[in-house]
């Protein structure tokens, strides 16, 4: 996880809706573009995302995204269970 994941992970779960990377981009200040293009399919590996509609390329949080902000999961968890695959 980088520094700006967490941050990613919280625009979606305070949104609630999928979203393509255009509108989290335009919305989050401090993320470049490249770091979120690079970034989003990360978060889907780890769990935390799904892409919901490839053709437009919507992203949603998942339920293991919702767990992660809650403070049920750490980071660590996803790093270990990433390395275990």
């Amino acid at each position: 996880m980088t520094k700006s994941d967490p941050v990613i992970v919280e625009f979606f779960g305070e949104a609630g809706i999928a979203m393509p990377p255009a509108v989290v981009n335009y919305n989050l200040e401090g993320i470049s573009k490249s770091t979120l293009k690079r970034r989003l399919p990360e978060l889907v590996e780890r769990g935390l995302l799904e892409k919901v509609d490839e053709t437009k390329g919507y992203y949603e949080i998942t339920e293991m995204g919702r767990d992660y902000l809650a403070g049920d999961l750490d980071a660590d968890d996803l790093e270990n269970s990433n390395e275990a695959e």
